[in-house]
């Protein structure tokens, strides 16, 4: 006769957070609501909870811890309007392959057929295609196991978001306890296609690489380094990327490749091979002609992701996670003789105006931050110049959205200042800063320790002059001043300044940097409303 089997000790809930905590994701993102009051009754107190004043924030401060800590990040988002509300955000880390693990509350079981108020009718489709694994068990005992697929999903390379969808009964119902499990993802690339790509560069005149995001994603920059050293080629970073990949004061590297089609072909003509490194490299934001690549420049592509190498549209891809295939390429390699390239031509200090030019605020930075800073950027009218005046020099010191919704920088900042490693610099526009600044009042509730940096212009410059290429004299809504954003920090709990002219500049931007009290801290700096120099020859 067979026994009967013994009911579970357990509950959804407790075989949940064990979970959580087994797998380092007791930092968690969220805006509640009614459907999630199971889960957070009683909030245990080895866990963080940290509040965002709207659910898109909560998924850029859990992106920005994850980036931070190297682990995925638990976000608990309120039923459909609260999905709904975060979408964008889901956007740039599934495109910028963060780990994100979304928990959504959904209505009672017992209520779905009625189609309920707060219910989505089909919550693991709302999502798509921006995440990775999507789902609602069919059973409420299945969930802890769900959510441990889901965490193995968005830890697997190619990393991004997740999303479980948990109806607010099922917390309470019995279920198994669920024991995480060891993925090991690293995966390398047959030896045959690397010993091509490495009888290819041995025989090249003048090789590229073009480090994307993987690099830095993948903490493969050392690999990278001593790839690019090994062959003496040129290295440049991809169109748009969010991250940096490369040390951008190194003597080979060369600058950022334009998102626009003739534009990036003519950067890498004269290269004969170009292997492009986590990188889609064709990433553009404006519409060109031309051919993809130059005559006689053949590409070879590394990458993790098996989609993005059927999507390329030229060359010879090769799947391999970065730093083993990386390393595995130039350990077969024989060292070059041939020339390296002239070291990237740098660019004049800006002259002082007021009130000041961003590409001015921009030199001061520069010399005033501390080289272990980490910088988050969202300022579209000054990204080029930024590249231009303030290197990167280590990994995982720079984020931005390599995806262009807007309302990330700032929430992003604050999950990042949140997962330790001292201050960090987010540097952003006026009209970036308006999509999130709620996320001040968040950093000032958790004391992190960030320094804003408003480049306040009085509106959408990049817009504007994408219209004025396109011929446009004026293009509606694009006007935003009369934002008094110190006030508006300050009414947060935030202390914040004003900078108007170059004389105030450099003080105020040291206090901000090294400020007495810890926390935020906000610098609003006007600056010059003067054309924006994207994708610039």
């Amino acid at each position: 006769m067979t026994a009967p089997m013994t009911p579970p000790t357990t509950t959804v809930r407790e075989a949940v957070l064990d979970l959580c905590r087994r797998t380092g994701m007791t930092t968690v993102f969220g805006n509640p609501g009614s459907t999630e009051l199971r889960l957070l009754r009683d909030w245990p107190g080895d866990f963080r909870y940290v509040l965002a004043l709207q659910e898109s924030l909560a998924v850029a401060m859990a992106a920005g811890h994850a980036l931070g800590t190297g682990r995925a990040a638990l976000v608990n988002l309120h039923s459909a309007g609260g999905v709904g509300h975060s979408l964008g955000a889901v956007f740039n880390a599934y495109r910028d392959r963060v780990p994100v693990v979304i928990v959504a509350g959904q209505q009672s079981r017992s209520l779905l057929p009625l189609h309920p108020f707060l219910g989505a009718d089909e919550p693991a489709e709302f999502p798509r295609p921006y995440v990775k694994w999507s789902r609602q068990p069919e059973r409420a005992e299945d969930v802890p196991a769900a959510l441990a697929e889901a965490h193995r999903a968005a830890m697997t390379h190619p990393r991004g978001p997740v999303f479980l969808s948990v109806p607010e009964d099922d917390w309470d119902a019995p279920a198994e306890p669920v024991t995480p499990r060891t993925v090991h993802g690293g995966f390398t690339a047959s030896p045959d296609a690397l010993a091509e790509l490495a009888a290819r560069l041995d025989a090249c005149a003048r090789p590229a690489l073009v480090v994307g995001p993987g690099v830095d994603d993948e903490d493969a920059l050392d690999a990278v380094v001593a790839l690019a050293e090994r062959t003496r080629a040129g290295v440049w970073i991809s169109p748009m990327s969010g991250r940096s990949g490369f040390p951008e004061t190194h003597p080979l590297f060369q600058g950022f490749l334009p998102p626009v089609r003739g534009q990036l072909a003519d950067r890498l003509a004269g290269h004969d091979v170009v292997v492009a490194l986590g990188a889609p490299l064709f990433t553009y934001h404006v519409s060109g002609t031309g051919p993809l690549l130059a005559d006689g420049c053949e590409l070879f592509h590394l990458d993790c992701d098996p989609a993005q190498a059927a999507w390329l549209p030229v060359g010879t891809s090769i799947l391999t996670t970065l730093r083993a295939g990386v390393e595995g390429l130039t350990a077969l390699l024989k060292p070059a003789t041939r020339t390296a390239p002239p070291p990237r031509p740098q660019v004049s200090r800006a002259a002082p105006t007021e009130p000041p030019s961003a590409a001015y605020v921009l030199d001061a930075l520069a010399e005033l931050l501390p080289p272990e800073r980490v910088l988050v950027e969202e300022a579209p009218s000054h990204r080029e110049a930024l590249h231009a005046r303030v290197p990167i020099r280590r990994a995982g010191a720079f984020l931005t959205t390599g995806s262009g919704a807007l309302g990330w920088g700032l929430p992003l900042a604050v999950g990042r200042a949140l997962a330790g490693d001292g201050r960090v610099v987010c540097v952003v526009g006026d009209g970036s800063t308006m999509y999130s600044v709620q996320a001040v009042w968040t950093a000032v509730r958790h004391r992190a320790p960030v320094t804003f940096v408003v480049l306040d212009n009085g509106g959408y410059e990049a817009v504007k002059e994408l219209g004025r290429r396109l011929g446009a004299e004026r293009v509606p809504g694009t006007d935003i001043g009369g934002i008094d954003f110190p006030a508006l920090a300050t009414s947060f709990g935030c202390p914040a300044t004003d900078v108007e002219s170059p004389e105030q500049l450099r003080p105020e931007l040291l206090r901000a940097l090294e400020p007495a009290g810890g926390g935020p801290v906000l610098v609003r700096v006007r600056v010059r409303r003067e054309g924006a120099a994207a994708y610039s020859e």
